[in-house]
């Protein structure tokens, strides 16, 4: 209780852990971890949000997800992924696995769900950007091949923007998480 207490007097008040558990000497949060999850949020309807505002992307313009979930299937496996890495990325190699993508609505709202081994600088909202070109079909279905194939950031679509994407989950190999005890949130 003591750790936690004592993290979240330390930290900002928009990071909030919600457990501390003891682990390996050799763990590392970053350089550790298998794979990493994010969610992106969009509301898609005409009208602007007004209590999400900042928390999640406004697109006015329709977007077919089916449409895009087909799409997305292009991008699963290992690529180079250097036509969706932000100009500042400083990873040595652009070369990633994503494990699964998943686009769903619910209402107004779409959630695209990814999972990789690693991500670049800005890689998961430019490949929102060009699904979103996908969406609206100003894009074909089929370019994402096309996209990978050019290794060039000018043939993927637009950098989504920063608000509604989330961290959603870090997977660790259990050999570094120690089975001690787990102090829950009170």
């Amino acid at each position: 209780r003591g750790w936690l207490m004592g993290t979240m007097s330390n930290l900002p008040a928009d990071i909030s852990p919600l457990w501390v558990k003891p682990v390996a000497d050799a763990f590392h949060a970053r350089f550790s971890a298998l794979s990493r999850s994010y969610r992106y949020v969009v509301l898609n309807r005409t009208s602007r949000p007004a209590l999400q505002r900042r928390r999640i992307t406004w697109w006015r313009w329709p977007l077919d997800e089916i449409r895009m979930q087909q799409a997305a299937q292009d991008l699963l496996g290992e690529h180079d992924f250097t036509s969706f890495r932000g100009k500042d990325c400083q990873s040595s190699s652009p070369v990633r696995t994503i494990e699964s993508i998943r686009i769903q609505r619910r209402g107004d709202l779409l959630y695209f769900d990814l999972t990789a081994n690693a991500f670049l600088h800005h890689m998961v909202r430019n490949i929102v950007g060009t699904l979103f070109e996908i969406g609206m079909q100003t894009r074909p279905e089929d370019d994402l091949s096309r996209v990978l194939a050019a290794k060039e950031r000018a043939a993927a679509g637009i950098t989504a923007p920063a608000d509604g994407l989330y961290l959603t989950g870090v997977r660790y190999p259990e050999t570094l998480l120690k089975t001690q005890p787990v102090w829950p949130q009170f």
